[in-house]
């Protein structure tokens, strides 16, 4: 076998990247916990090539041991860029020392794929007006609303996906518009389908089976080893990459949630299947329940009040009843029972819902946190959340298989401890762990200015002051724009984003909620004047690099709210252990994201640029130190007159922004591998915005598709794979490329 530092290098030379010693220390660090199966936490900072520092020995693992590696990210954004981007050129770059092509595919929830059985017609509609059933007279009607245009796009998207992976669909549809074309785990009807042969689920977890490389979600993951359920393919090493995130997004798949109105929609989607009495006595249950959540305060519930008791007692025991009564009847024949399937599929899958998540509140656990709160659409909302996941995490994932888990940010005020004891490698019984940390190739001191407006009233609970808001125009003007701010909420996002308009009429200003994040971080890429503000999601992920991003803007310490149900209860149960709540909860949470935010600004060598706090507690708070430790080292100051300086400076000496990487051409396992596809689609070609430019002016001129490939040296099949992607519509008439 190749030596490890050999196959490292051949991987970077074929990236045109650069040696460098944090990832070779990465590799092998890697390398020898999948030999000893002592966990690793290893912070990598930005720029150090993290990806490459666990694929390289993660895919030798698999190939000498048979068992693939599992690779876990936390975002949809780093999920395709391992699949499209990093995993292609690996397996390219790797297969003339392996002696042969590491494969590789990328699973997900069932909800992310097309089911070709709903779009045929084979389950309800989701809400009276759904348009699966949209016919060709009343296709012009359909097609002038946004859903009905939204519905026939993803239809004639359906004909022609490989993967019917909903990320492979630019531009994206509402959620609402995807429910129609898609089913949960529950609603499936797995074997019975008569579509199994051709389910896009089904046929990628195929593909997963026989692979050196999975990767999915932590999400997916947790489900996998939480429930039992085999999705993936059985494995011994598993990288969770974002692993900062791990908890967070365990604790979110892990809570349950229940209103009125979701009793009475799980009841009526029972409809006649389950008959008249038992669904009319659910119906009712649910307007008792929703009664009693109007009447409970919002705020953690450490008893359930009589009425909220009662009123959940009775949902369960309807909802039982409602299930007993929807088993299917064996007397009614095949052809019936084919007949509904579908739909009872559904409304089980509502039904054991509501009768679950009833159940599990009335268990009243220790270790559960129950809370109300409200929704703006939905009322009242009861939800129930584990207070800590630590020893579930040691219980079913880390006594299973051995892991690495990996982030910029995992070493909190000079420490792992605080992330290794929320993942539960602390304590009696913990498994065998260590730390490393090896550093990143950036110069950060000279690269970056840290800069705390501490003349600055510290934030309230009014939302982003006046006072900020000026400081923030002041400094995107100087700035030239090129601004990516970070905002706590996204009242304050939407707030600066109407004032800055205001005050820099001359500046493109986008905010979260304007169109899909990432068509927004590309166009933010592209254009050196944009500036781009959003929320949590805009705090990571987002990779930027180059004169398009030089002032990262974060308006406050991202605490959690002191009144969120689940801090409140982590806190005090560290008090009651004779700990600090405030420091081991809200702090590590504020430190946490204040690291991720604040990397968004270097992302390579070149960088240069300013990320402003705006919120002075960052140097005169007790708890300032902690933070500060957790932040890149970057150089510090308070003086606002030099750092306007500084970003006149970049901004007069800018060059033009990077070339911005477009969505790839997606197969059934991720991106397609285009030196392993068939001929039709293979080309080494990237597209750029000018390649699309030149598309889109070609296509209006009238080329056909044998004059669009030839006219840009592309095979077609890519060509119209691009066109389908941007929404394009060929037209017959010969043209030809000047």
């Amino acid at each position: 076998m190749t030596d490890l530092a050999d196959l490292l290098r051949a991987a970077v030379d074929h990236i045109g990247g650069v040696e460098r010693p944090g990832q070779q220390q990465m590799a092998e660090a890697v390398q020898g916990a999948a030999a000893t199966g002592e966990h690793l936490l290893v912070q990598a900072g930005t720029g150090t090539g993290k990806s490459l520092g666990y694929l390289v020995p993660g895919v030798v693992h698999a190939i000498d041991t048979g068992h693939p590696l599992v690779v876990a990210t936390a975002t949809i954004a780093l999920q395709s860029q391992v699949v499209d981007r990093d995993l292609p050129r690996l397996a390219a770059a790797l297969e003339p020392h392996l002696g042969r092509r590491p494969t590789y595919a990328m699973v997900k929830g069932r909800r992310n794929y097309l089911c070709r059985h709903k779009l045929a017609g084979g389950f309800p509609d989701e809400d009276e007006d759904s348009l699966l059933s949209v016919g060709a007279v009343d296709a012009a009607r359909s097609a002038r609303s946004q859903l009905g245009g939204e519905v026939v796009r993803v239809r004639e998207w359906a004909e022609v996906t490989q993967s019917g992976d909903r990320d492979e669909l630019v531009p994206g549809v509402s959620e609402r518009a995807w429910r129609q074309v898609s089913v949960s785990a529950h609603e499936c009807l797995g074997g019975r389908c008569p579509q199994l042969g051709e389910c896009f689920v089904e046929r990628s977890r195929e593909v997963a089976r026989d692979v050196d490389v999975v990767v999915t979600n932590h999400s997916f993951m947790a489900i996998d080893a939480f429930e039992g359920r085999q999705m993936l393919p059985e494995h011994d090493l598993l990288v969770v990459d974002e692993g900062h995130e791990l908890v967070d997004r365990v604790t979110s798949t892990i809570t349950d949630e229940l209103t009125g109105a979701m009793v009475q929609a799980a009841a009526r989607k029972a409809g006649r299947l389950a008959g008249t009495e038992s669904v009319g006595a659910m119906v009712e249950a649910g307007e008792w329940l929703g009664q009693a959540l109007d009447g409970c305060a919002e705020g953690r519930l450490l008893s359930l009040p009589d009425a909220l008791a009662l009123g959940l007692t009775r949902v369960r025991d309807t909802a039982r009843a409602v299930q007993s009564a929807l088993k299917p009847d064996r007397s009614a024949g095949a052809d019936a029972a084919e007949g509904t399937d579908g739909a009872r599929s559904v409304a089980r899958a509502a039904v054991d819902e509501v009768f679950e998540n009833a159940e599990r509140v009335l268990a009243e656990r220790d270790l559960d946190v129950v809370w109300v709160s409200t929704d703006p659409r939905r009322g009242a909302v009861l939800r129930v959340a584990p207070m800590s996941v630590s020893m579930l995490l040691r219980e079913r994932v880390f006594s299973e298989r051995t892991l690495v888990v990996t982030s910029a940010t995992l070493e909190l005020g000079g420490s792992f401890e605080p992330v290794a004891s929320s993942l539960g490698l602390l304590g009696d019984g913990a498994p065998a762990w260590r730390g490393l940390d090896v550093g990143s190739p950036f110069d950060y001191p000279r690269q970056a200015i840290a800069y705390v407006a501490k003349h600055l009233p510290a934030p309230g609970r009014d939302g982003i002051s006046e006072a900020a808001l000026e400081e923030l125009a002041t400094l995107v003007e100087a700035a030239g724009g090129r601004t990516l701010g970070l905002f706590s909420s996204m009242r304050a996002a939407q707030r600066a984003t109407e004032a800055l308009r205001e005050r820099l009429p001359g500046l493109p200003l986008r905010c979260q909620g304007e169109d899909q994040t990432a068509t927004l971080v590309r166009e933010f890429a592209r254009d050196a004047p944009t500036c781009l503000f959003g929320t949590l999601s805009l705090w990571q992920g987002v990779d930027v690099p180059g004169p398009a991003c030089q002032l990262v803007v974060i308006d406050r310490i991202p605490f959690p709210r002191p009144d969120d149900p689940l801090t409140s209860a982590r806190s005090q149960a560290v008090a009651r252990a004779g700990g600090n709540g405030f420091m081991a909860v809200s702090a590590t949470h504020a430190a946490l994201r204040l690291a991720q935010g604040a990397g968004r600004l270097v992302r390579r060598g070149e960088d240069r640029g300013v990320v402003a706090f705006l919120d002075s507690r960052l140097m005169t708070a007790r708890y300032a130190g902690f933070l500060q430790r957790s932040l890149p080292p970057f150089w510090p100051t308070a003086d606002k007159a030099l750092v306007l300086a500084a970003l006149r400076r970049l901004d007069e000496t800018a060059g033009e922004p990077l070339p911005v990487e477009e969505p790839r051409l997606r197969g059934l396992g991720g991106a397609v591998d285009l030196a392993v596809a068939p001929p039709a689609a293979r080309a080494e070609f990237t597209w750029t915005v000018a390649a699309d430019d030149r598309l889109r002016a070609s296509v209006a001129a009238g080329a056909s598709l044998p004059e669009l490939a030839d006219g840009l040296d592309v095979d077609p099949a890519v060509v119209a794979a691009r066109l389908r992607q941007l929404g394009l519509e060929l037209a017959d008439p010969t043209f030809s490329f000047g």
